[in-house]
């Protein structure tokens, strides 16, 4: 992509400019310390291109972020997360300058390898198709930005909603933690929180859910407290009478 689109803007930046990139060998004939070192350049440049971006010195932000792409186009393959890191910021810049197609074209690059390496439930995807959107949004073509700013916040959507599932079972490893310990009331707080998101999250049915009910049973019962023991258990369609003791184990929920 890198020689298709951007060779003539590479002619127009370095004509005239004293500072050039060296001349590196290919990536198979470098010793790793080598490509490290060169990737670590890479980096340095992205960074510069980024700091000028938001000074709002897109031409040299433009210049920097080329750079970064050639050796990392070398070094890395065009089909790798850190080369579509610079894509998509040097589709930002152009986008600044008013390079509309130039934009599109990177910024869709970026895209399309986000999702093939991480798929749609990413952050960075998410992001690939809110610049797009704004991009499309810019040109005036409203509906395609409205369908692009739809999909980002379908996968924030699903982002938030993994995250917080992922909470509910830190709640509940926590609470088992805690008994293990003999701290009932910090282990029973914990397993409401859990139940809480559960609930809200996967509905009453849902077996991850029913578990929550049963160890909140199965915790009031060793506490004591026979009344909630059965509210709960009978909410995990088991009678106070069926809990067993069984050991307690940390484990994800699934």
């Amino acid at each position: 992509m890198q020689k298709q689109i951007g060779s003539l803007l590479l002619l127009l930046l370095f004509t005239g400019c004293s500072t050039t990139l060296p001349q590196f060998g290919g990536a198979q004939q470098l010793s790793t310390i080598e490509k490290k070192t060169q990737l670590q350049e890479a980096d340095r440049l992205n960074n510069l291109g980024v700091e000028a971006y938001r000074k709002g010195d897109y031409a040299r932000a433009i210049h920097n972020y080329l750079k970064s792409i050639r050796i990392k186009e070398r070094l890395l393959g065009e089909n790798h997360l850190s080369t579509a890191t610079s894509y998509n910021n040097l589709g930002l810049a152009y986008k600044r300058i008013g390079a509309t197609q130039k934009s599109l074209a990177y910024i869709n690059q970026a895209l399309k390898i986000r999702q093939s390496i991480l798929g749609n439930l990413d952050s960075q995807t998410a992001q690939s198709y809110n610049n797009l959107g704004m991009l499309y949004a810019s040109m005036g073509k409203d509906q395609q930005a409205i369908k692009l700013t739809q999909q980002t916040l379908k996968i924030k959507n699903k982002i938030i909603r993994k995250e917080r599932l992922d909470t509910a079972i830190s709640h509940n490893n926590l609470a088992i933690l805690y008994e293990k310990e003999g701290k009932q009331q910090e282990a029973l707080r914990e397993y409401l929180n859990a139940l809480k998101l559960n609930e809200e999250l996967l509905g009453s049915s849902h077996p991850s859910t029913k578990k929550n009910y049963q160890n909140i049973a199965l915790l009031y019962y060793k506490m004591g407290n026979k009344k909630e023991a059965q509210y709960y258990a009978k909410l995990a369609q088991e009678s106070p009478q069926e809990i067993h003791l069984d050991p307690i184990e940390v484990r994800a929920q699934h």
